[in-house]
C-alpha cells in the first residue's frame, strides 16, 4: 500500500506525484484509453479537508468546473448539458446521452430510491455513535461488465461508496475507489468529496476531521506524466471559506445557484445579465464567491475577459483567486499560441476545455 498523509490536498497529491516520479513500484498497464503507471493500493490522508484544492498541478485545473460538478452533485443532477457547458470535453468520455449514467449527485441522492444524504443525516443525528453510514455510488446491477468484458456504459463510476462517522465531535470521512487516475482525477475528487463532508458536518452541527481516500489503482497516463513530473513549483494560497449552513438553507442555496447557472448557458446571456446573476441576496459569503468563479469563467468563455476580471475582483478567496489566475493564464497562453495577432487572441474560436476527470 502506498500511503499519502498531510496537512492539505496539494500536499499529499505532490507526494503521490513525486511517488510516481521516484518509485520502481508503478507498473505500465495498458487500458481502453491509453498506457497508464499504476500503483495497486494507495492511501490518502488530508487532516485539513477544507485546504482541498490542487493548486500545484501544472497546467492548472480549472476550479470554475470543479465547483460546477459539486453543485451538480449536492443537487442530486445528472443531465448531460449542465456539466458539458462547463466542459465540453466530457462527451468524448462520458457519452452523448441526455443523462450521465454515473452521475454522483444522482446516485446518491435519487437512483437507489432514497436520498443517502438526507438519511445519513438522520442517522448520525440521532446515533452519532453508528459504524453503519455508508454512501453507495456503485450498482453492480447496471454497473458490472457485461459477460465478454464490455463496458456497461462509457460513464461508470470510479467512486465506489463513501463512509461517514462522527469521532471527538468531528465528522470523518473515508472515500473508496477502484480507479483513480492521478493527474485528471484526484484533484477533482479531492474537491467533490470533502465538499460533500463539510456540508454534511454543518447539517449535523459538528467540525470536519480527517478526509481518507484509498484508490484500488491508482495511476496516470503516460501521456501526462512530464505535466505531473514538473508540478509543485508555486505556493499555494488557504482557502478561507468555511461551509457552514444547515440542511434547509443548504437547500434553498444550492438550488438557486443552479438555476443561475442553467441561465448562464443561455444563447441571449448579456453582460449586464451575467453580472446581475451574480448579485443574490442572503447567500452566504463563501457560496457567492463560488458563483463569482463560476460566473468569471462564463464570461472567459464568451470572451468578456474584462467582465471576468471585475467578477472576480470581488470574489474574497485567495485559493480561489490563485486557482482562477492560474487558470486564465494557462488559457491566455493557449491563444496566444493559436493567434496571429492580439485581435486574434481576443475574438479565437472557443478554447479547448480541460480534459475529463478520466478514471
Amino acid at each position: 500500500m502506498h500511503v499519502f498523509d498531510g496537512t492539505t490536498a496539494n500536499e499529499v497529491w505532490l507526494k503521490a506525484a513525486s511517488e510516481f516520479e521516484n518509485s520502481m513500484d508503478a507498473h505500465l498497464q495498458s487500458s481502453r484509453a491509453g498506457q497508464t503507471k499504476e500503483f495497486l493500493g494507495a492511501a490518502f490522508t488530508i487532516y485539513e479537508p477544507r485546504q482541498r484544492w490542487v493548486s500545484s498541478r501544472e497546467p492548472s485545473i480549472n476550479p470554475a468546473f470543479a465547483l460546477a460538478e459539486v453543485i451538480w452533485i449536492v443537487s442530486g443532477r445528472r443531465d448531460s448539458a449542465f456539466l458539458n457547458y462547463w466542459n465540453p470535453a466530457l462527451p468524448k468520455f462520458a457519452g452523448t446521452g441526455k443523462n450521465y449514467h454515473g452521475a454522483y449527485g444522482y446516485r446518491l441522492r435519487k437512483h437507489l430510491g432514497l436520498d443517502q444524504l438526507e438519511r445519513a443525516y438522520q442517522a448520525l443525528s440521532r446515533n452519532p455513535d453508528t459504524r453503519q453510514v455508508v454512501l453507495q455510488i456503485w450498482d453492480s446491477t447496471v454497473d458490472f461488465p457485461a459477460e465478454d468484458g464490455s463496458p456497461q456504459d462509457a460513464d461508470i463510476p470510479c467512486n465506489i461508496c463513501s463512509f461517514a462517522k462522527i469521532r471527538n465531535g468531528k465528522l470523518e470521512w473515508g472515500q473508496i475507489l477502484r480507479s483513480n487516475d492521478l493527474f485528471l482525477g484526484v484533484p477533482h475528487n479531492f474537491v467533490q468529496f470533502t465538499s460533500l463532508q463539510e456540508i454534511l458536518a454543518a447539517w449535523l452541527g459538528v467540525d470536519v476531521g480527517h478526509y481518507r481516500h484509498v484508490a484500488d489503482c491508482l495511476h496516470i497516463y503516460t501521456r501526462d506524466q512530464d505535466n505531473v513530473e514538473c508540478s509543485g513549483r508555486i505556493t499555494p494560497e488557504r482557502n478561507t471559506d468555511v461551509l457552514k449552513f444547515s440542511k434547509e438553507e443548504s437547500g434553498v442555496f444550492f438550488g438557486e445557484i443552479s438555476r443561475r447557472m442553467n441561465s448562464m448557458t443561455g444563447m441571449m446571456l448579456t453582460q449586464r445579465r451575467l453580472k446581475h446573476l451574480t448579485q443574490v441576496q442572503d447567500l452566504p459569503r463563501e457560496l457567492r464567491n463560488w458563483l463569482l468563479v463560476i460566473a468569471a469563467d462564463c464570461a472567459r468563455r464568451r470572451r468578456w475577459i474584462s467582465l471576468a476580471y471585475e467578477l472576480m475582483s470581488e470574489c474574497s478567496n485567495p485559493a480561489l483567486q490563485q486557482l482562477w489566475e492560474r487558470w486564465l493564464a494557462r488559457w491566455l497562453d493557449t491563444r496566444r499560441e493559436e493567434a496571429v495577432s492580439p485581435d486574434a487572441m481576443i475574438y479565437a474560436q472557443p478554447c479547448l476545455p480541460l480534459r475529463f476527470n478520466h478514471c
